[in-house]
């Protein structure tokens, strides 16, 4: 053996151990779905330690490699600070009077969920460097959409044939009409739809994929909206429409700026966009149509004119009662917030009732069902503006991606930024953030689309 034989060894070593950190990650994104979302503590202490195990991955990996190298994107800075204001949220003092005091409501709260914050962000960056090349970005967007069109199918089929357990084995004390796939709330479902539903749809309005896969990819884009849909969730419904819009508004701009720049309306670049668009929103009709459409429209529609007559939901008692103690909450504490994980805790206090008048029974009130209203209530006016920040440099990174002279790569911007328009839009209604398997899938194509730029920072 000669002197050079173990660097030669790790070389070698070095991109089998990519590759396993890779699809540890995307095994992650699936556990964590399947497993109702990680909100439960084995579910959630399962995936920190998937987290904590690709990180050691990564570690041996620098050692084979000889040389320290991570790709840090921009996006990975406000994430840092928001973890750094959670830290500085759980640590406890001591007052004169020998009161134990912190900046939140319930250390321990916040201590818990700072760890699972601290594990997104690391699978956030283990993300932007297993997924860096441009055959890494590919396959990963094949399996997203594959991994989709699983996702949709299981999820009709489960709910057609709903037994009263989830995967029809596992007992669940959740209402049926509220169930969906694997997901407890039918919302968190159709959040998790519509970040991988505009993925197929992108890639074939720029002409990123082989005319071969066109249809499949269509297809599967199908079936996402269909599931999201039947699942009645009206902030996914919403979503998914301003998803298909942006799509086809930007998808056409994007067209026009890597051609010559004499494309007119009548041009046939703009009328297959725009009929592609609405080749995917027929086959949706259509599948909804197949389905059953009744339940649908039912959703849509108030009760008078749908023809049922019991008393319809209204926005109060579904969530503004929420929303208005969550404002209570927010202008108690301005600036730092009750405490990251410390909402629960702090509802009772600056609630006017549980909710008993307004739904007829008692809620614990977790969260906030508004992840604007959450991060506030959370981190006061310091979240917002991270959060805020967080969103400019993300989607400057989906613009400069877009601007991509790579097909491919231009094409994954759009989509990966259409998926995190639409979730930006359903926060507004609903707490997808707030679950571990959206938040993780959230931040995986965040990583992608910034991998899409050519600006990155390396150390």
């Amino acid at each position: 053996m000669t002197a050079h034989s173990p660097i030669t060894l790790s070389h070698r070593a070095s991109p089998v151990l990519g590759k396993a950190a890779a699809v540890g990650l995307l095994l992650s994104v699936v556990f964590t779905a399947l497993a109702h979302g990680a909100v439960e503590p084995w579910s959630l202490a399962a995936f920190e330690v998937i987290i904590v195990a690709l990180v050691l991955l990564c570690a041996i990996k620098f050692v084979a490699d000889g040389r320290l190298k991570i790709y840090v994107p921009s996006t990975t800075l406000p994430l840092v600070v928001l973890v750094v204001v959670g830290l500085a949220q759980s640590v406890t003092y001591s007052s004169a009077g020998g009161r134990i005091s912190s900046l939140s409501m319930d250390v321990e709260a916040t201590r818990t969920t700072l760890v699972a914050l601290v594990c997104l962000l690391l699978a956030f960056v283990i993300a932007a460097n297993v997924f860096g090349r441009r055959e890494d970005v590919r396959s990963v967007i094949w399996f997203l959409v594959v991994y989709g069109l699983a996702m949709a199918l299981f999820a009709l089929v489960q709910h057609f044939t709903w037994n009263g357990r989830f995967f029809w084995l596992r007992p669940t004390a959740a209402e049926g009409s509220l169930v969906f796939g694997p997901f407890v709330n039918r919302n968190h479902f159709a959040g998790y739809m519509e970040l991988l539903m505009p993925l197929p749809v992108a890639l074939v309005i720029t002409r990123a994929v082989r005319k071969d896969a066109r249809l499949f990819f269509l297809l599967a884009a199908a079936a996402m909206g269909v599931a999201a849909v039947v699942s009645l969730s009206r902030g996914g419904m919403v979503s998914i429409a301003a998803e298909m819009t942006l799509i086809a508004v930007f998808g056409i701009g994007a067209k026009r700026q890597r051609g010559r720049g004499v494309n007119t309306l009548a041009s046939p670049g703009r009328l297959r966009s725009a009929a592609l668009i609405i080749l995917v929103a027929t086959l949706i009709s259509a599948g909804i149509l197949w389905v059953g459409s009744e339940p649908v429209v039912s959703r849509l529609l108030p009760s008078q004119i749908a023809g049922q007559h019991s008393k319809s939901e209204t926005f109060f008692s579904s969530r503004g009662w929420i929303w208005r103690d969550s404002i209570a909450m927010i202008s108690a504490n301005p600036i730092v917030g009750v405490g990251l994980g410390a909402y629960e805790t702090a509802y009772p206090i600056y609630s006017r009732d549980d909710g008993s008048q307004v739904l007829g029974q008692s809620y614990a009130v977790d969260r906030a069902h508004n992840d604007y209203l959450q991060i506030l209530a959370e981190f006061g006016v310091i979240g917002a503006a991270i959060a805020l920040w967080f969103i400019v440099l993300v989607f400057r990174a989906v613009a400069r991606g877009m601007r991509n002279g790579d097909q491919l790569m231009a094409g994954v911007a759009l989509g990966c930024g259409a998926s995190i328009f639409g979730m930006l839009a359903h926060s507004f209604f609903d707490f997808n953030l707030q679950l571990p398997s959206n938040a993780l899938l959230f931040l995986l194509l965040t990583a992608v689309a910034s991998r899409t730029s050519a600006r990155r920072t390396s150390i």
